[in-house]
């Protein structure tokens, strides 16, 4: 064995297991098999000796570092899509995205069969407004191809200077061929909540993804949207479509939101503290108030826990299509020379115990998503018995025929809902069935 093989041996012993060189050569001086616990002892000479290999007779001289780097990156990326070693640059930028703020394209990516997975754009991006679509796959950043590229790589590509262009060559399903996009980037700013009153009493607040202060900003929406609307809210409908998920305790908080008791999401994992539960507090924040849920293939991940929790509870009805299907928890672990590793420590289960990894959420009431256009022929001017000559008065009202409801063609203040947003249109008239429903009962 050449020094650099015994030099090799010794280093990756001490940094892949995490012990002192003396228990090292503690073990090694066994002659016995050791035990599953114990160093892979066989697996270990062939690691070093592939580093001997490379480092002696590679074509080109290669860093140790680099070598050991790329090692830890093939040994995570192959355990699953989400665990993955972070750089120096890479965990800064995991930082500041979950803050709100970051450079880029505004695209939510996982990988898949060698290529780059678009599991949703994030709203107002460049990526939502150039038409990327949740499932397309990137095959080409610029002239460079992904196939084999590990996703910090492809996301550090794609992320970079405001006012730079970048070209994605993606595969889109019913595309005849690769579509091109040039894409120019910029300061990606996600604010989390967005919310609008859709018709009097009927509000709409639509989460992005889960911040750290997603919670506190839902909050504040809804405070803002009882002032405009002069007094509570009958119905609320939350939407979480194309929405990739985020911070794990952002959505528990906006779950406890809209919950009195009872479990929001249980983890289960092999390390310590990773079998959690997580328990609303009292204080519902529409007290009762009907809720629609609307979700589809883009929402994951943290946005499963919320649709998940509310499905359980039954204290929303979940409409859209099945979601994504992301129920594993993600843990950051500094490793103190400003790197990290994002590995996967648990999966996570609604209140009633499902686990939606690679299952996801499956809506109550299954709505896909359609554009629909007005149909001017079917705007018939019925005669009614009004306009017939000499009809009976109605004693009981003014003389006045009653008019439409604002929303019956208009859809409310948002021009022709259907047409905007036909899924949406359909979650509020169900949530105007509910409110209904709800009144009647308690009347």
């Amino acid at each position: 064995m050449s020094a650099a093989t015994r030099h090799g041996l010794a280093l990756a012993l001490s940094f892949l297991a995490g012990v002192s060189l003396t228990a090292v050569h503690a073990v090694w001086a066994e002659k016995e098999t050791p035990p599953e616990n114990k160093l892979p002892l066989d697996e270990l000479r062939t690691f070093t000796g592939v580093l001997d290999a490379i480092k002696e007779d590679y074509v080109e001289p290669v860093k140790d570092k680099e070598l050991l780097e790329n090692a830890i990156r093939g040994m995570l990326s192959n355990l699953d899509p989400h665990s993955a070693y972070l750089d120096a640059e890479a965990f800064q930028d995991l930082q500041i995205g979950t803050s709100g703020e970051f450079g880029g394209l505004g695209i939510e990516v996982g990988q898949e069969d060698g290529f780059i997975k678009v599991i949703t754009p994030i709203d107002d991006t460049p990526a939502q407004r150039a038409g990327i679509k949740a499932g397309d796959l990137i095959i080409r950043l610029d002239d460079t191809s992904v196939k084999g590229m590990p996703l910090a790589d492809a996301i550090q590509r794609m992320r970079g200077k405001p006012n730079t262009p970048i070209t994605l060559t993606i595969v889109r399903e019913g595309a005849r061929k690769p579509i091109k996009i040039k894409l120019v980037r910029e300061v990606i700013q996600v604010k989390s909540v967005k919310s609008r009153l859709l018709d009097p009493g009927f509000g709409y607040l639509r989460i992005t993804q889960f911040q750290a202060k997603t919670a506190q900003d839902l909050q504040q929406a809804l405070q803002e949207l009882e002032q405009q609307n002069k007094g509570p809210l009958k119905g609320v409908i939350l939407d979480l479509r194309n929405n990739p998920g985020g911070v794990l305790n952002g959505a528990v908080d906006v779950a406890d939101d809209f919950l009195e008791d009872g479990a929001i999401v249980q983890t289960k994992g092999r390390g310590d503290g990773s079998d959690q539960t997580f328990k609303a507090t009292p204080g519902d924040l529409l007290k009762g108030a009907p809720m629609v849920v609307l979700v589809n293939g883009g929402s994951a991940s943290a946005s499963e826990i919320v649709a998940g929790a509310l499905q359980d509870h039954r204290r929303a009805l979940i409409v859209g299509e099945r979601t994504f299907g992301k129920g594993s928890v993600q843990t950051i672990l500094p490793l103190g020379n400003g790197t990290a590793v994002k590995l996967t420590t648990a999966r996570y289960y609604t209140p009633n115990g499902r686990s939606i990894q690679a299952e996801g959420i499956v809506p109550d009431i299954n709505l896909k998503s359609f554009k629909v256009a007005a149909d001017s022929s079917t705007e018939t001017d019925f005669i009614k018995e009004s306009d017939l000559t000499g009809h009976l008065r109605n004693d009981k009202s003014d003389g006045k025929p009653a008019g439409d409801s604002p929303d019956a063609k208009t859809g409310g203040a948002d021009g022709d809902l259907a047409q905007n947003d036909y899924q949406l249109y359909e979650a509020l008239n169900l949530l105007k069935g509910m409110v209904l429903l709800q009144s009647r009962k308690s009347g």
